[in-house]
């Protein structure tokens, strides 16, 4: 069995599926800093300098000057700025992925279908 696992971990497809794991997370860093860092203070801009990110309702009803300090009164919170960075992080990341795929398909050579 060690010798089964040894001869798995050493084909190239693993390797290959550690370095995407590696890139990926580096990946999603970049994303998340382009988002929180350029595209949601663009936003808050054209808004008037709402800071869309630290949008949130007090479950409770009452009103708290941040996610932080109503988390600290023991207040539910549904904080749905982060929940609409978390979807532009997610649609930047699947548009990149796309055209990743989209040129990677585009470099195969056809596969001929057998014939009968």
């Amino acid at each position: 069995m060690l010798q089964d696992f040894k001869k798995f971990i050493a084909q190239g497809n693993v390797m290959e599926l550690a370095v995407g794991v590696i890139i990926a997370a580096a990946f999603g860093k970049i994303v998340s800093s382009l988002v929180n860092d350029i595209i949601m203070p663009l936003i808050g801009l054209i808004l008037n300098g709402l800071n869309v990110s630290g949008q949130f309702y007090a479950l409770n009803g009452e009103h708290y000057l941040s996610i932080e300090e109503a988390k600290k009164a023991g207040v539910g919170v549904l904080a749905y700025g982060n929940f609409l960075q978390g979807i532009i992080d997610f649609l930047i990341i699947a548009f990149v992925l796309f055209i990743v795929i989209k040129q990677v398909n585009r470099f195969k050579k056809p596969v001929a279908p057998p014939v009968p």
